[in-house]
């Protein structure tokens, strides 16, 4: 089921819902029927709530199937060897971090090189039922730093991005650009933070940077 036609689903029976309650309160005190107007309220902070946090509760993560991937990945980009890479081009591997940001129903993406940064658009979670796995999907925009736009001007692309679980920590996927390049992505959770603003912030919390 779609995002969009959960949502309708969910509306649809709480309005469903509502309506019977007010039908049956007919046969109480009138006192006790208006503590039932405040339902509509209550439901839409249980929506909001939900979206936010609950999903992803134990148990009820259980019953979502949505996999968990908010945080800070570092992610190593392999270049294919017949992509248009101009002279002077970094041809791999490249070590990059994407930082996810995640409800039940959105999910935005932001990938930061030491020369660029892209932003997602359109993103989507898919998870067939009982699969165990998921696939990420979207579009991203690139805008690379003034002093790198001469060899790489700005560019869109797409990028698919496989997990398994409901709390990944390593993923794999593949990418390809408007400057007809592409290449394999290999993908480890450093952390379950959103915060970093900048390559270098992701980049000194990373583990495996330090140690060297």
């Amino acid at each position: 089921m779609s995002q969009a036609a959960t949502v309708r689903t969910g509306a649809t029976l709480a309005a469903t819902l509502y309506t019977i309650v007010l039908l049956i309160l007919g046969l109480y005190p009138s006192e006790f029927r208006y503590l039932f107007a405040y339902i509509p309220a209550v439901v839409g902070y249980a929506v909001i709530v939900f979206d936010k946090w609950a999903w992803r509760w134990p148990g009820i993560h259980r019953l979502t199937g949505r996999p968990w991937v908010t945080g800070t990945w570092r992610a190593v980009l392999s270049p294919s060897p017949v992509s248009h890479i101009p002279e002077g081009g970094n041809r791999g591997p490249i070590t990059t971090y994407m930082t996810i940001e995640q409800t039940y129903w959105s999910l935005h993406a932001t990938l930061r090189t030491a020369e660029s940064t892209s932003r997602s658009s359109n993103a989507t979670l898919e998870a067939p039922e009982n699969s165990g796995t998921a696939e990420i999907g979207f579009l991203y925009d690139n805008k690379p730093r003034v002093e790198h736009q001469h060899r790489s001007p700005r560019h869109e692309g797409a990028c698919r991005i496989r997990v398994a679980g409901l709390t990944p920590r390593a993923a794999t996927g593949y990418y390809y650009t408007s400057r007809f390049t592409a290449g394999d992505m290999d993908f480890t959770l450093l952390n379950r933070s959103t915060g970093y603003g900048t390559f270098t912030e992701a980049q000194t919390a990373d583990p495996e940077h330090t140690a060297n």
